[in-house]
């Protein structure tokens, strides 16, 4: 009764992720730790180098290629292979291709660290190798630093002798009927280039994209009426609320509706109509639109008209006491005519007897 069950299943950790694995038989990639858990790297060029390691060969990884895949832009895509060149996961190549032509020749590797090891064995072994030709040395540091070029399951630390002692995998000569092209070595020699142009990815120019610690401009508050009647809230309310019959996108809460009521009173009472107010704030919308309530209030605040300019004040009519014509003053009384004729008369010695 008081023995130990030792068969008790063991509990399963109170935070951080649970693993949920199902052996897989297809449809899957292996991919080395030293990428997916780089601590040098973001996240953006993790994901990336991952991608690019679950392509065929041939497959075209471009900056344009992988932008049109996914929804980052091309600027941020081309960060991320910056990224993994920087740490050995990538290598891209200029080498010609036929016509005078020039390729981007784009080499992915699972372990930066022993590629670059097997590059610079093979290139100091390369001149020792006798009777070889000049384009073998080539090939040979080519198949050492990608194995994988070649498809020869041999285990990487195991030694094998082909004329000079050599650590890495035995190249296998395959007699090709066209010249195998040599790559551009890791200090690139220029190249003349013919004047056909040469469809090339656009080198992305500076990063515009502000960084999380820049300092931000303080967002405008939202605008109200001067003077706010019942009749100008209600006319701003059912502007709002019938939003979605002209712009489906802009359906908003009754929570929505009240905050940005007076952000639109605020502009009928500047003079501005309903449809040239519908139509500014929800005019060529961002896609996609995730918060329109926020999209609205932004408008209503950086888009405001200016107030209506002030009315002249009008001057009312009165009718003259003497002659009874109309004419305009702020008080009653005589006209010019008539007040000029009673100074007339007023005078002394203007009448003779």
């Amino acid at each position: 009764m008081d023995t130990q069950q030792v068969s008790a299943p063991s509990r399963a950790p109170s935070a951080g992720v649970v693993h949920i694995n199902i052996r897989l038989t297809d449809g899957y990639t292996i991919i080395s730790n030293r990428l997916s858990q780089h601590r040098g790297m973001s996240l953006l060029a993790i994901g990336v180098g991952t991608h690019i390691q679950s392509l065929p060969d041939g497959r075209r990884v471009g900056v344009k290629a992988l932008a049109e895949r996914f929804p980052e832009s091309e600027v941020r895509i081309a960060a991320a292979l910056r990224e993994l060149e920087e740490h050995g996961f990538l290598r891209r190549t200029r080498v010609r291709a036929g016509g005078g032509k020039l390729a981007t020749r784009t080499e992915s590797y699972n372990h930066p660290e022993a590629a670059a090891r097997g590059r610079v064995r093979a290139a100091v072994a390369a001149p020792v190798v006798p009777a070889v030709p000049v384009a073998e040395p080539v090939a040979v540091a080519v198949a050492a630093a990608e194995p994988e070029a070649v498809r020869v399951p041999v285990p990487e630390p195991e030694p094998v002798r082909v004329a000079v002692p050599v650590l890495e995998p035995v190249p296998v000569r395959v007699a090709a009927p066209e010249p195998v092209p040599v790559p551009v070595p890791v200090d690139p020699v220029p190249v003349p280039v013919d004047p056909v142009p040469v469809p090339v990815d656009p080198v992305p120019g500076p990063r515009l994209v502000p960084t999380p610690t820049a300092p931000r401009k303080p967002r405008l508050p939202l605008p109200s009426p001067q003077q706010p009647t019942e009749a100008l809230y209600a006319a701003a309310a059912d502007l709002l609320a019938g939003l979605p019959e002209t712009a489906p996108l802009f359906l908003l809460s009754e929570e929505d509706v009240r905050v940005l009521v007076p952000g639109v009173a605020a502009w009928l009472e500047r003079g501005a109509r309903p449809d040239a107010v519908r139509a500014a704030i929800t005019d060529d919308p961002p896609a996609p639109l995730r918060h329109p309530a926020k999209l609205l209030r932004h408008r209503l605040a950086t888009l405001l008209p200016p107030p209506l300019p002030a009315a002249v004040p009008v001057v009312p009519l009165q009718n003259c006491d003497d002659c009874d014509r109309a004419f305009r003053s702020s008080v009653p009384g005589c006209c010019r005519g008539c007040r000029a004729a009673r100074a007339y008369v007023d005078e002394p010695g203007l009448i003779s007897a």
